[in-house]
């Protein structure tokens, strides 16, 4: 893989309130930049808080974990985003708080950002006009390898919105309901993602697939299988897929090969439901990882 190795996520940051009133850290870009911190690869995390409790408790969790704040943005007119959490025969459902504060990321605000490298961004961020046209500027940087994380929350995409954004990307990741939603869907999941991947000319389409694993197609049209590892305990599954990503680009920044990036992904997804939200605040729950 022939990139450099500097690492710049851009998306929302905020807290997953759960049914028993418990908030915990999310937004699938932070709980990315959150790990790829944690396994050494110094994200620049590109976000807006709120000036309210929230947001302290965000600024603050930053420091201590070591993430760069150079590039989170203080809004002082909109508030911290937060989404309610609910579960449905174990799945998690997300009702997500509008206006919020990473609604409103701003372009000039933006300093000292890598020239060039890996650039993550997920779709939800993208969802109202001022966050958008940051996002627009940013990954117009010819020089960005861009890592598209597919994020469907209804009411707050569109289609030709999430097309723009493939367009430009290098590697996507999705869920295979979010393939069918994007218009790629017949009874042959290899034939679904065939015509994806050639469609925005992707380097890798990753596919994950709930219980029975994820899949990769890569530039030569061979598929890579991975079935899950057991999991002997499963607290929640808010933040699976963000946890896949991570180490998945954490791959790519290693030049893993494509099966070892899809084992170690599925491995660390397995061990993330484990806990209770998206991430750890413990280092030694990272210790095990390898470059």
């Amino acid at each position: 893989m022939t990139h450099s190795k500097s690492l710049t996520i851009f998306g929302e940051v905020l807290f997953d309130c759960f049914p028993d009133g418990e908030n915990k850290l999310g937004g699938a870009p932070f709980n990315v930049a959150w790990h790829l911190q944690a396994m050494g690869d110094n994200p620049v995390f590109i976000s807006r808080i709120g000036n309210d409790d929230l947001g302290q408790r965000i600024q603050q969790a930053v420091k201590d974990w070591g993430l760069s704040a150079a590039t989170l943005q203080l809004d002082r007119a909109h508030p911290t985003g937060r989404v309610n959490v609910s579960f449905n025969n174990g799945e998690p459902a997300y009702d997500i708080a509008s206006d919020s504060a990473w609604d409103y990321i701003d372009y000039p605000a933006i300093n000292d950002l890598p020239s060039s490298g890996l650039f993550y961004h997920g779709s939800l961020a993208a969802r109202s006009d001022i966050s958008h046209q940051t996002l627009q500027k940013l990954s117009e940087n010819p020089d960005y390898d861009i890592f598209v994380d597919v994020n469907l929350r209804s009411p707050w995409w569109q289609k030709d919105d999430v097309y723009h954004w493939l367009e430009q990307a290098r590697w996507v990741k999705l869920n295979q309901n979010e393939l069918a939603e994007l218009g790629f869907r017949s009874a042959d999941l290899h034939q679904d993602m065939t015509r994806m991947h050639t469609h925005f000319h992707l380097d890798q389409l990753i596919v994950t697939c709930g219980e029975k694993g994820a899949i990769v197609r890569d530039t030569e049209g061979e598929f890579h299988l991975v079935k899950p590892t057991s999991n002997e305990q499963v607290v929640d599954a808010v933040g699976a897929g963000d946890a896949f990503t991570a180490m998945y680009i954490h791959g790519l920044l290693h030049d893993w090969d494509i099966n070892t990036m899809l084992h170690e992904a599925q491995a660390f997804a397995s061990k993330v439901v484990g806990l209770r939200g998206a991430i750890s605040d413990d280092l030694k729950f990272y210790s095990y990882i390898n470059n």
